[in-house]
């Protein structure tokens, strides 16, 4: 049996850090990754005023968001937000092996703090380089 590439070693251990292995899914489960993700303080936000049907009409939309690539038109509706028109039977024109699941998962996120309002739901970053703000 060969031994792992270092790399892929440390790879290995950048996902265990950062819970990408983390089988956990209970709900009392502390929000420990960095701020901006779902597993940080974005994360711990609760949904708001979003009705089922916006949620899928937001699914629809993140799925278009994340397949730029497979259907260029349709992203460009994505982008128009609750006024796109786009229909769930759209989706079946897409090659589902083709989407990364993950951006599929943070664009849904993103559509909804944009419905409820809260985009992006992050604190303003601050560059080191940058001067001192003026008051």
């Amino acid at each position: 049996m060969s031994e792992a590439h270092p790399l892929q070693s440390l790879w290995g251990q950048i996902e265990d850090d950062l819970g990408f292995n983390d089988h956990n899914m209970r709900r009392d489960r502390p929000y420990t990754g960095q701020p901006h993700t779902c597993t940080g303080e974005r994360g711990a936000t609760e949904i708001t005023g979003i009705t089922f049907r916006d949620l899928r009409d937001a699914f629809i939309r993140a799925a278009f968001l994340s397949a730029f690539d497979q259907a260029p038109a349709q992203y460009d509706e994505a982008n128009k937000g609750p006024a796109a028109v786009l229909c769930e039977n759209d989706l079946f024109a897409l090659d589902l092996d083709k989407l990364d699941p993950m951006a599929w998962c943070q664009n849904l996120s993103c559509e909804i703090e944009r419905l409820m309002g809260i985009f992006p739901n992050v604190s303003p970053l601050i560059c080191q380089s940058d001067p001192e703000p003026t008051p």
